[in-house]
């Protein structure tokens, strides 16, 4: 059973957006509500179907916390783990999504 857990990475296999890499901020029912930290901020998140996106098996755990607990996370947080994944950096990455 595939999970789609707050903070997660998944990718959009649809949509102008095709290609992009973006973040669960939350799940509800067949949608994900997704930021990527400079075109949709976590205030105004991007709603798409489950069928509409990959997850990857990157998370980062203290993002993943702090959602699910209802605290704040900021853009800037979101763009760093972006940012350390895309360069390899998994060090703070786990691999618990799938």
């Amino acid at each position: 059973m595939t999970e789609y857990e707050a903070g997660c990475l998944v990718q959009s296999l649809a949509g102008h957006d095709r290609g992009g890499l973006f973040i669960i901020i939350r799940e509800d029912g067949d949608y994900v509500y997704l930021a990527d930290g400079r075109t949709r901020s976590v205030s105004k998140p991007k709603r798409k179907k489950k069928k509409h996106v990959q997850l990857s098996s990157r998370r980062d755990p203290e993002l993943s916390q702090r959602l699910a607990q209802g605290m704040s996370v900021r853009d800037e947080e979101i763009r760093y783990f972006m940012r350390r994944v895309q360069q390899g950096g998994n060090e703070d990455v786990e691999s618990r999504c799938d």
